[in-house]
């Protein structure tokens, strides 16, 4: 497994912690897989009601503090995904494509709790890789959480760890954002959306 070369440094973990509320995982993958959200009176409601007022709003303000979604006063969309957005999609995919593929956290899981629990699983990296390397591939390996991955499972995390790490060194401001302590205590570990 390649390193991860920030995920031991608490600025690290505090961004995968502000990535992984769940309904910015909704908003951004809402919008990526059903394309822009319009102005059309309730249509943001109605996308997204699953989400409380207070989430949603909640989920909305982050993704333009992190520059994921975009939203003119003068056209008909209401919101679409910026290129830092549609690549921030494609972490996501990739976090529960690799989830999926390995059953985790559970074997019948939403897109949305493996998202989240593979991002959380990423921000343990350092430690799963110097443990990793001490069992070898023939043992499982009890992770945070209580679920047990094989080697296989762990060393097939490179994919998800690569796309997450090349996704935070472009954007950067996402590290010096949450490192300015500006996210507010709702953003720890919220119910799944």
């Amino acid at each position: 497994m390649t390193h991860l070369t920030t995920a031991d440094h608490p600025q690290t973990r505090r961004a995968i912690r502000a990535l992984s509320l769940p309904a910015l995982i909704r908003v951004v993958t809402e919008i990526d897989d059903n394309g822009p959200i319009s102005r059309r009176r309730g249509s943001l409601q109605s996308t997204f009601d699953d989400l409380s007022a207070p989430q949603l709003r909640h989920a909305i303000d982050r993704a333009r503090d992190f520059g994921l979604i975009h939203g003119d006063e003068d056209e008909r969309v209401r919101y679409r995904l910026t290129d830092s957005g549609e690549d921030l999609a494609e972490v996501y995919d990739t976090a529960a494509r690799w989830a999926r593929a390995h059953q985790f956290p559970t074997l019948a899981g939403d897109f949305v709790t493996r998202v989240q629990h593979t991002l959380d699983l990423l921000g343990h990296a350092p430690a799963l890789a110097h443990a990793a390397a001490r069992l070898g591939n023939s043992y499982g390996m009890v992770v945070p959480g209580g679920a047990v991955l094989d080697g296989e499972a762990i060393a097939a995390l490179e994919g998800p760890q690569r796309v997450l790490a090349a996704w935070l060194k472009a954007h950067a401001y996402v590290l010096h954002y949450t490192a300015l302590g500006s996210l507010r205590a709702a953003d720890e570990w919220e119910p799944a959306a």
